[in-house]
């Protein structure tokens, strides 16, 4: 099975408050007689899902070109958060996570509530080897802590995937695979992210 995690670009696409909308405007159309389809989109590197590059909050950091693919790709823990709120140490701690859990994705309740990082939960992710965070919220840290969650994580090099899309797969073991633009000194990027059955990528392999 083949879970797309991805969340839709349109203009209707939730987006961080303040980031511009997301724009798709059709410049010529087969439909109105054109001889091509062509279309424009505007947008903030942040729309949608996307990852976060270090040199989003660090000066001189690397950039969204400079992640190495590994790490972008590979086993991923699934985990749900179990009630609406701030993220803290105990919250991961209840989760039960693998020892090995090098990428971790969570999946927030359905609330009105905020569910995300607190800076204490954000150094516990360093502090266990977390390589990879990945969330459905708009962003990962609490909204009166994100630049410092932020910080946390992107200066120990932990790679920050926000707006996932985690209706559909099962929590557990997955493999996970996340591709960004190749976007030169671009501090962040848009990525389409997949989470395949692991048996499947076993038997294929």
């Amino acid at each position: 099975m083949i879970y797309d995690i991805s969340t839709p670009l349109s203009a209707s696409t939730p987006t961080y408050p303040g980031d511009p909308p997301v724009r798709i405007d059709r410049l010529s159309d087969v439909a109105d007689g054109d001889e091509f389809t062509l279309s424009e989109i505007t947008m903030s590197l942040h729309a949608g899902t996307h990852i976060d590059a270090p040199s989003h909050y660090i000066p001189g950091a690397p950039s969204i070109a400079d992640i190495p693919l590994d790490i972008l790709t590979g086993e991923a823990t699934l985990a749900d958060i179990p009630a609406p709120g701030p993220i803290t140490p105990s919250v991961l701690e209840n989760l039960s996570l693998p020892q090995t859990a090098a990428r971790l994705l969570l999946r927030t309740p359905d609330s009105p509530d905020e569910t995300a990082l607190d800076r204490s939960a954000a150094q516990w992710l360093v502090d266990a080897g977390v390589k990879l965070i990945g969330i459905d919220s708009l962003s990962i840290g609490l909204s009166d802590q994100d630049a410092e969650v932020h910080r946390t994580l992107l200066a120990a090099r932990v790679v920050i995937i926000e707006s996932l899309n985690l209706t559909a797969p099962p929590p557990g073991q997955h493999h996970l695979i996340c591709l960004p633009l190749n976007i030169p000194s671009a501090e962040a990027s848009p990525a389409r992210v997949i989470l395949v059955d692991r048996r499947q990528v076993s038997h294929q392999g």
